[in-house]
């Protein structure tokens, strides 16, 4: 059977006039010793001591690394969490699955967490619709792989464009691009059968 892999190679968070890039550097061959993560805030680099808990903050951002390489946690106060590590596929993950990884290129991507402290009801994306109230998946949960589909509503002009057109996107980073504005960001109701409940959303990729 013919598959499409998917991996998240880099991740761009925008809020109010502000750009949050983390990605994971592409590499042949893979050594945990070696940082192969990339950041930048606003356009600009952040190089982070290779040392667990260095620390870099400004403007309610900060980037903490977990370990010294690999690892980090990226939080802006009082809007969300993300924990990132950069991993390989390997070559028995590829043997066994038949990924089909080349000698050069392991396909290092980002191991996603994230946690959402603030939620509008009118919640949108590939992920995030799902928290809607009354959200009714379309998915056939009865097939071998769901796939949720719906891509082209998410389809942007670059990475840092907030132009799909299911945008939800308050802030403003300059572009022309006429985005509306949506309610103030509310709370919603969240009860989890792994127990995780309460204020906040948590999910896991």
């Amino acid at each position: 059977m013919k598959r499409d892999f998917t991996w998240v190679q880099s991740i761009v968070i925008l809020f109010d006039n502000h750009q949050l890039f983390l990605g994971a550097k592409k590499t042949s061959t893979w050594d945990d010793s070696v940082d192969r993560i990339a950041l930048s805030f606003d356009g600009e680099p952040i190089t982070l001591h290779e040392s667990e808990g260095a620390k870099w903050e400004s403007s309610g951002v900060s980037f903490v690394r977990e370990t010294s390489t690999n690892n980090i946690i990226v939080e802006v106060e009082g809007r969300f969490k993300i924990t990132a590590k950069v991993v390989p596929i390997t070559e028995e993950d590829s043997r066994i699955h038949n990924y089909g990884i080349t000698k050069d290129d392991c396909f290092a991507h980002l191991d996603l967490g994230f946690k959402f402290s603030s939620l509008s009801n009118e919640v949108s994306g590939i992920l995030g619709q799902t928290y809607k109230p009354n959200y009714v998946s379309r998915v056939n949960i009865g097939a071998k792989m769901p796939i949720m589909g719906g891509g082209k509503e998410y389809e942007t002009t670059s990475l840092f464009s907030p132009d799909c057109s299911v945008t939800r996107f308050v802030g403003n980073v300059g572009s022309n691009n006429d985005i509306a504005m949506v309610e103030d960001l509310m709370l919603p109701s969240t009860s989890c059968t792994s127990g995780v409940d309460g204020e906040g959303v948590v999910c896991r990729r």
